[in-house]
């Protein structure tokens, strides 16, 4: 119960986590309902956990390699992260070169085969390409620095997690970089302003860094039935300075019952499927 119990609130119970034994932290780790930020967030606290307990580092190389790092969800990190890994002394080379090349090619990968591949560990121990209940959503970005610094994002959302939202619920992307500077989006459901009803809504945010300002132009779009390609929903163009959010209230202009409906021209398969494209203007 009490390993449940820091399972379902990873964050809420570090300091207790930290003086689990072994055996502990990897039952923690087995969970796809680990409620935490990130998997990034995930191999963070396990190389906090293995310096704290094993501070020899060959001691350390070893329970990583041959225990830990199985645990570990490593292509559901971000890119940033991965190379990290790469660099880490905490693995050696060979097992760090396997894991991230592993988790590139998953990446890489279209979603359909993605999911088959987390289908066909279902059923194991092996959970590497099972998806947890991250706060922060997993992205697919494609970025371009000719002509012009452009990012493509990809944001899929399930059916259940967007009916969570009601009645004002939000949930956030990882975080994604365009010229060096982090972003993410937000999908909200909120209050139409002149219809007040409830509606389905996406934002795109610069997280806090100071007082840089970007010039951006960005255009949602999403899959639509029925002929399943992206559909253009809003264009528009913002100066973000730290912190601040932009984006489109009643993205389809639809109300919320009409976006969830059985047939919603928006869930394919079960799936909201979002795109948001970013170009820094000069």
């Amino acid at each position: 119960m009490l390993i449940y119990a820091f399972g379902a609130h990873f964050t809420r119970y570090q300091e207790e986590v930290m003086a689990l034994p072994l055996a502990g932290i990897e039952a923690i780790l087995s969970s796809d309902d680990l409620q935490i930020a990130s998997e990034d967030a995930v191999y963070d606290f396990v190389l906090k956990w293995a310096r704290a307990q094993y501070p020899k580092l060959e001691e350390r190389k070893e329970v990583l390699g041959s225990r830990l790092a199985r645990f570990i969800r490593f292509p559901y990190m971000t890119c940033r992260k991965l190379k990290k890994v790469l660099t880490s002394n905490d693995f050696d080379h060979e097992v760090s070169s396997k894991l991230v090349l592993e988790a590139l090619f998953f990446k890489a990968e279209a979603p359909h085969r993605q999911r088959s591949l987390a289908a066909e560990e279902s059923a194991s121990l092996n959970r590497r390409f099972i998806e947890r209940a991250y706060k922060y959503r997993p992205v697919k970005v494609v970025e371009f620095e000719l002509p012009r610094q452009q990012c493509v994002v990809y944001l899929d959302l399930k059916r259940e997690e967007c009916a969570n939202l009601f009645p004002s619920g939000r949930v956030y992307s990882q975080a994604f970089h365009l010229g060096g500077q982090g972003f993410f989006l937000s999908a909200h459901c909120n209050m139409d302003q002149q219809s007040s009803f409830h509606c389905f809504g996406l934002f795109l945010g610069m997280q806090e860094k100071g007082s840089v300002s970007f010039a951006v132009d960005y255009e949602f779009a999403a899959r639509s039935k029925p002929t399943e390609e992206f559909v253009s929903k809003y264009k528009g163009n913002y100066t973000f300075t730290g912190g601040k959010a932009v984006g489109y209230r009643n993205l389809f202009a639809i109300p919320w019952t009409s976006f969830m409906a059985e047939d919603s021209l928006y869930f394919i398969n079960g799936i909201l499927h979002l795109r948001a494209e970013l170009t820094i203007r000069h």
